[in-house]
């Protein structure tokens, strides 16, 4: 059977195009490395731009909600911090921008973690984001009894 038979049969023109699939895999494992070793997401966010238009679209979806997991996480950082240091500028007691900073500490992790776990499931099932502009999880309803 030659090259071209292959390409035409029915297995194949049903699987959907899967092309940097891998790389956007890498970048979700960057992107949880960084709860460790902050500089790993810049990286991945910057991959994430440089190859976003040049793989399959179910894959560009997911580049998509890679690229605004980074800038939403930063913009998030960027406020929290302002704020954190308002309260001292104003003179707020140190416990109340100390809670401020674990809470939102704690809550950006899992809000990274969360993005992370349903973007590696949909991308291991071959689907794509639904809505990569979302602000929580790309459209998909989270449970925890899945």
């Amino acid at each position: 059977m030659s090259h071209s038979d292959t390409a035409l049969t029915p297995d194949t023109a049903l699987a959907p195009d899967t092309r940097g699939r891998g790389l956007a895999a890498v970048i979700y494992v960057l992107y949880l490395g960084s709860i460790m070793a902050v500089v790993t997401a810049p990286i991945g966010v910057l991959i994430a731009h440089l190859r976003r238009g040049r793989v399959s679209p179910l894959v560009d979806s997911h580049l998509l909600f890679q690229i605004r997991t980074f800038w939403l996480g930063a913009l998030g950082g960027g406020i929290a911090l302002v704020a954190w240091n308002l309260l001292g500028w104003i003179g707020a007691p140190a416990w109340t921008s100390w809670t401020l900073g674990y809470g939102f500490f704690t809550v950006c992790l899992i809000w990274t973690i969360a993005r992370c776990g349903v973007g590696i499931q949909r991308l291991m099932s071959a689907r794509p984001v639904d809505n990569p502009h979302s602000l929580l999880f790309g459209g998909a309803a989270v449970r925890l009894d899945d």
